[in-house]
């Protein structure tokens, strides 16, 4: 299965959620989702929509862009 990746680098919360919300509501159970984001808040809310609903995720960091690797619950 290919990794999506929603580039969201330069967008401000809630941007980053709503286009990761939208991308994963068409992909199957266990498919990967990878978002880059700059803004801070997205380490944050990103975490938060995961938790609500049932996804894991990894948080990376290189200077200041996070990578979030998603996998749907």
């Amino acid at each position: 299965m290919t990794n999506e990746v929603i580039d969201a680098r330069g967008l401000k919360c809630p941007l980053p959620v709503l286009k990761m919300e939208k991308r994963l509501a068409t992909l199957p159970p266990g498919a990967t989702l990878t978002v880059l984001a700059t803004d801070p808040m997205a380490k944050i809310d990103i975490p938060l929509h995961c938790r609500q609903h049932g996804h894991t995720y990894v948080l990376a960091s290189e200077g200041d862009v996070l990578r979030f690797d998603i996998v749907k619950g």
